[in-house]
């Protein structure tokens, strides 16, 4: 069997592979953070030309691969912190270390799948999360700043995708849109926004709205607050070299969070957005499915969670069109995010 290693960084991702006596089985590699596609078909070369299963180890930190691995058959498994070193301060600890872990002790490592999700094992530590985030929560709703859906007295709903841009897939949810004259709000990852602004200027062009998506889809409650700060701030940054702003709203990656990193927005930063409709595309259940989910769960002010990155989102692009027309059909009008958490003025 071989063992492999992928830690991200600034630049993108370091793979590393070993064989079962610790050898380096092919030389590192590095791969900037649009060509997981191509990572995903080198991973299944790798198999193939070796003739041996590969164990791919991923730490809770780097949320952005493990989508398309799995999509593709691929054996991914989860390294929780208390599995590692210490982490740096921006970045995973390195592939060689991820990889020579599955290959010591991979019994102790969490399989992840397409339809468990990558946070299998942990729902004590994503719940427990929310429960002991309930005062700041509260201080932000005070603020103004916490939204997990819009107004319920206006029949406004906003369509949202996380974890792009994706080079191929949206340019099709673009065309969808466009098809229809409907605006969407895009929750995009700092790696992604840095690999390819083009995306997101062409986002930007066709008048969509944007989020901060954090920088490499970390599971929050494993952050520490500096950590998360440079989530946020490295994201923001690379926003502002792609388009010339950065967003006003941000979302936690899978809905997690903390007291210790939501406590970092409380003086200053984005507002957080939420949603209350949960299209569970990301389990590949059917575009009928994924549509039905939508329709039977809107309502006046819903904010739709859908994505167009990190993992297999085909489904989602086919199930596009008729949630559309769905909510066309029952008068919804599709704004923004940014637009339906806005607090209406006066007169």
């Amino acid at each position: 069997m071989l063992y492999a290693g992928i830690a991200w960084s600034a630049e993108g991702y370091e793979v590393e592979v070993v064989d079962a006596a610790g050898e380096p089985a092919v030389a590192p590699t590095r791969w900037e953070a649009s060509r997981v596609p191509e990572l995903t078909d080198w991973f299944g070369a790798l198999e193939r030309t070796s003739g041996l299963p590969c164990a791919i180890a991923v730490e809770t930190t780097c949320g952005l691969v493990d989508g398309l691995l799995t999509a593709a058959g691929l054996r991914v498994h989860r390294a929780d912190p208390w599995h590692l070193p210490e982490r740096p301060g921006f970045g995973s600890v390195p592939a060689r270390v991820l990889a020579e872990r599955a290959r010591s002790d991979l019994a102790t490592l969490t399989p992840v799948t397409a339809e468990s999700g990558s946070q299998i094992g942990r729902e004590e530590d994503y719940h427990g999360g929310i429960r002991r985030s309930a005062p700041v929560e509260e201080a932000l709703t005070r603020a103004g700043r916490w939204f997990p859906h819009g107004s319920r007295e206006r029949r406004e709903v906003a369509l949202t995708f996380d974890d792009g841009p994706d080079p191929v897939l949206t340019r099709e949810v673009l065309a969808i849109l466009d098809r229809y004259g409907v605006p969407a709000t895009f929750f995009c990852v700092g790696m992604h926004v840095q690999a390819l602004p083009d995306e997101v200027r062409r986002i930007a062009d066709a008048g969509h709205g944007f989020g901060n998506h954090t920088w490499s889809h970390p599971f929050l409650p494993d952050l520490t607050p500096r950590e998360f700060r440079l989530q946020i701030d490295r994201t923001s940054e690379a926003f502002d070299r792609a388009i010339g702003r950065a967003p006003t709203l941000f979302r936690p990656p899978y809905g997690a969070r903390s007291p210790e990193t939501l406590g970092e927005l409380i003086d200053a930063g984005p507002a957080l957005a939420l949603w209350d409709v949960d299209s569970w595309d990301w389990a590949r259940p059917g575009p009928e499915k994924i549509t039905g989910k939508v329709l039977d769960g809107v309502r006046p002010g819903s904010m739709i969670l859908m994505h167009d990155g990190g993992g297999d989102r085909r489904e989602t692009v086919r199930a596009l069109p008729a949630i559309v027309e769905g909510l066309l059909e029952r008068d919804f009008h599709c704004v923004t995010a940014d637009a339906l958490t806005a607090v209406p003025k006066a007169g």
